[in-house]
């Protein structure tokens, strides 16, 4: 029967249990001096025997396992792993975890490195394909006319493998400019999340690369399915993203304005272009290379996007974004340290910021009163986004603290305010 097996376990848990309470019990009661060993046998037995056999047979009766075997073999090992670690200096913890995070960012690189290969093995394969056939069909491939689907990473302006992905010297790209241009480049860079952080030399370099690319009105800037090689940044105008439908219709899924770059997912993560991009009205955009991309900007915009994401993904508030919405707000992030005791917001001001707490705490008070404890997931200081009226309480730092914060312009654009509002009732 069924419970055959289950008894037969039970029996043999209570005979092996019999048995090492009886070793025990016997090393225990024993006159050591009558054993024919020697000396050092018996202190053995005394001080290092008896003492783990008590400690692992009591702690096998406690959680009494079905097979005490397993469970045996695997606290010895754990009694092993913990007796070690307390040999180790603290030093020598912090130089362990460094090597393991080094080894998980190496195996992380290498992965990577494989997928990438992978693709371009299977590109290949369908260059050489398509040579033998001798298809003269210039038609993009089926897989540019599906249809958009919410798959993590998913981008609007996402762009195909091509021969860009060779290594080569990188020498980067000069496009002459008026001081006024690049007056103005440097304010609208400094305002991107892609650029703000850069060294001093890259941003230089950044600023060199740039081209100005002046649309009208109803201008498609990027085409849903095109190979792309540059991505921009928007220094004036509007911009909506748009996704082809089932039915041929086209969808906004993004309106894109001043500061705002798009195309860059293309040369992040290599597919064609998911989204048409259509100006709304006259603008001026920065146009930059996909070459001064990968070797200036790439690595570092990963990732912090990738740090973040991995965040994001689990404050229940943005429980309902996708991969790509939740990109984008990664993006918009900026990271902001706070001393214990620290005001981080004041009940009255004006509101313009939205704070997530990524590590620490904090607390809100409204007119003396502690009401709101913050942990890390929790956020805080939306209402007065929402509603334009002044903060509603005021939030101090609960010691050392990191918290991301959200400017009111990228807040009321990447997340949902009714969602929000809704949920906006922690200082009534």
């Amino acid at each position: 029967s069924s419970s055959g097996p289950r008894r037969s376990a039970s029996v043999s848990f209570v005979v092996f249990l019999f048995v090492f309470r009886f070793l025990t019990h016997f090393f225990a009661t024993m006159d050591i001096d009558t054993l024919r060993i020697s000396e050092d046998k018996k202190r053995y037995i005394t001080e290092s025997l008896n003492p783990l056999l008590e400690e692992m047979v009591a702690d096998c009766i406690h959680k009494t396992p079905d097979d005490p075997v397993p469970f045996m073999l695997a606290w010895l090992e754990e009694k092993k792993v913990t007796e070690e670690d307390k040999l180790l200096s603290p030093d020598d913890k912090r130089r362990l975890m460094a090597e393991n995070k080094t080894l998980e960012d190496e195996i992380n690189r290498v992965k990577s490195q494989m997928q990438e290969c992978a693709k371009l093995a299977a590109g290949n394969d369908a260059e050489e394909e398509e040579e033998e056939e001798d298809d003269d069909d210039d038609e993009p491939p089926p897989d540019f006319e599906k249809p958009m689907t919410n798959r993590a990473r998913q981008s609007v302006s996402a762009e195909a493998y091509g021969e860009w992905n060779t290594k080569k010297a990188f020498v980067p790209p000069v496009v002459p400019k008026t001081d006024a241009q690049k007056e103005r480049l440097k304010q609208v860079l400094s305002r991107s999340f892609l650029f703000s952080n850069l060294e001093e030399n890259d941003f230089g370099i950044i600023i060199g690369a740039m081209k100005e690319v002046q649309v009208g009105k109803d201008e498609r800037v990027l085409n849903q399915g095109d190979v792309g090689d540059f991505l921009f940044m928007i220094e004036s105008g509007d911009f909506d993203c748009m996704i082809k439908q089932s039915d041929g219709s086209e969808k906004v899924v993004k309106t894109c304005g001043s500061g705002d770059v798009f195309g860059e997912l293309a040369l992040l993560y290599n597919a064609p272009r998911a989204a048409t991009v259509l100006s709304k009205g006259s603008g001026i955009l920065w146009q930059l290379d996909r070459d001064t991309f990968n070797n200036i900007v790439k690595e570092a915009a990963q990732k912090k996007r990738d740090r973040y994401d991995a965040f994001l993904s689990k404050v229940p508030l943005l429980g309902s974004m996708d991969a790509y919405e939740r990109s984008q707000l990664a993006d918009a992030l900026k990271s902001e340290v706070f001393v214990d005791g620290a005001t981080i917001m004041s009940q009255g001001e004006v509101g313009n910021k939205f704070y997530i707490v990524e590590d620490g705490g904090a607390y809100a008070s409204k007119d003396g009163n502690r009401v709101m404890e913050y942990g890390a997931g929790d956020y805080f200081g939306e209402l007065a986004l929402i509603t334009n009226q002044p903060r509603a309480a005021t939030v101090v730092a609960k010691g050392a603290s990191k918290l991301l914060s959200v400017d009111k312009q990228s807040f009321n654009r990447l997340l949902n305010v009714n969602d929000l509002l809704e949920r906006s009732n922690k200082y009534k």
